[in-house]
């Protein structure tokens, strides 16, 4: 698993980016897939699920992730839930202590958030469609809801995917230049005609910075360009693989 330095440094929290070594799946999931929703067999995502859970110093039980749906929307839990009955969002906000949070990943943008004065923690899923409606805002929000500060919370991004492997079409440019003229700083140009490279990591660091975050990392690491280290949808699908592996990306208060 990989760790942000500046959440490392926090006292009673724990935190993991995982990758996809160390568990137990085989062929295009191998190996730590924890994605419930892949078509991988569900004994082995829940042993790998089980074995991310240990390292955050939980039950495998209290490692909770939501049903994501590339929205701003937010849950607060104070308890975990079932794969039958978790919530339909793409962030997760907790004052409850050994409750792990996360979501899921292969290519979008983990992000993970700690207030440890207020000891409220938050993980949210900022993908392209998550972020430009909102998520990150929304998800400082629900965490000020419990007795965060905006100026106190650290945040930290994972694993996403880099401008140089991320291609959009005209009319995504489009989308964000319409939404804000000073968004085109986020595409470069592209060797197919009508096409640019997109910038996620920039855009989220930009909506972290707009939402009074000024304690962000970002750990620099590309999903797309290291096969054998990150699941990613877009590698899998350029390769047409049938199925592909999802990164946990997950938060707790230890005690």
């Amino acid at each position: 698993m990989l760790q942000a330095a500046s959440l490392s440094k926090l006292a009673h929290i724990r935190h993991a980016f995982f990758t996809r070594a160390g568990g137990v799946s085989q062929g295009v999931y191998a190996s730590l897939n924890g994605g419930v929703g892949s078509n991988d067999a569900p004994d082995k995502v829940a042993e790998n699920r089980a074995r991310m859970a240990a390292s955050l110093g939980v039950s495998p039980e209290r490692l909770i992730t939501p049903y994501q749906i590339h929205s701003p929307e937010v849950v607060a839990a104070d308890a975990p839930w079932t794969r039958e009955n978790r919530p339909r969002a793409d962030a997760i906000v907790t004052r409850t202590p050994r409750l792990a949070i996360g979501v899921s990943t292969a290519d979008c943008g983990p992000l993970l958030f700690a207030d440890t004065q207020a000891r409220v923690v938050g993980a949210a899923h900022a993908g392209w469609r998550g972020a430009f409606t909102g998520v990150i805002e929304a998800t400082v929000a629900a965490m000020e809801k419990l007795g965060a500060d905006r100026s106190r919370i650290m945040a930290a991004l994972g694993p996403t995917i880099s401008q140089p492997n991320y291609q959009v079409g005209p009319e995504f440019v489009t989308r964000f230049v319409s939404a804000d003229a000073a968004n085109a700083r986020f595409f470069s140009a592209s060797d197919r005609a009508g096409h640019a490279m997109f910038d996620l990591n920039g855009y989220i660091a930009a909506r972290v910075q707009r939402a009074g975050i000024v304690k962000f990392e970002d750990l620099g690491l590309c999903t797309y360009a290291e096969p054998e280290r990150f699941y990613s949808f877009r590698r899998s699908t350029h390769r047409t693989e049938p199925d592909y592996g999802r990164h946990i990306n997950a938060i707790a208060l230890a005690d």
